[in-house]
């Protein structure tokens, strides 16, 4: 996933890299027990890279890592039972993305429908709405999808939203 010019692109190339930039990515299998793994292995990599995102930023990006790999996991086990999990980190941005392999496309992020199950993907919108940045689910060329949230290190984020760099 580069910068081609859907959401914020992970690393901005125009600036000198900045030491804790970069792209991470793990699978893990979609069952209940990957929620966990997968929260402490972005909050561990945040910290081993010293992203400077303060912690109410980590707290947001935590929680919508839990309710994307959760939601994989409840939706999209039957059709993909693996899931990848990337991080992107770049000079005043990270985002997080949740790929698998099933085709449902929720709509719980850009409509307000009172569906049940779509709560999760409600509070990532409010989440990343709250920060400052910006969240979106597309279509991969596999026929699966990857929801992602990027939200800026600092709140509020210090030059604007991600589509207006």
């Amino acid at each position: 996933m580069g910068n081609d010019g859907r959401g914020p692109g992970p690393l901005p190339r125009d600036s000198g890299r900045v030491p804790y930039e970069g792209v991470w990515r793990f699978t893990a299998p979609a069952v209940d027990a990957s929620v966990p793994q997968a929260r402490r292995a972005v909050r561990d990599l945040l910290a081993r890279q010293g992203v400077p995102a303060s912690d109410e930023v980590v707290q947001g990006l935590l929680l919508i890592v839990s309710e994307l790999v959760t939601n994989a996991v409840r939706h999209a086990a039957l059709l993909s039972p693996t899931l990848a999990v990337e991080v992107a980190v770049g000079a005043e941005w990270v985002r997080v993305s949740v790929e698998d392999n099933h085709p449902y496309r929720p709509t719980a992020l850009v409509a307000d429908h009172g569906q049940t199950g779509g709560r999760g993907l409600l509070l990532v919108r409010e989440i990343t709405r709250e920060a400052g940045g910006a969240c979106d689910v597309e279509h991969t060329a596999s026929g699966g999808k990857v929801i992602w949230a990027a939200l800026p290190l600092k709140p509020g984020g210090a030059h604007g939203r991600p589509h207006h760099p």
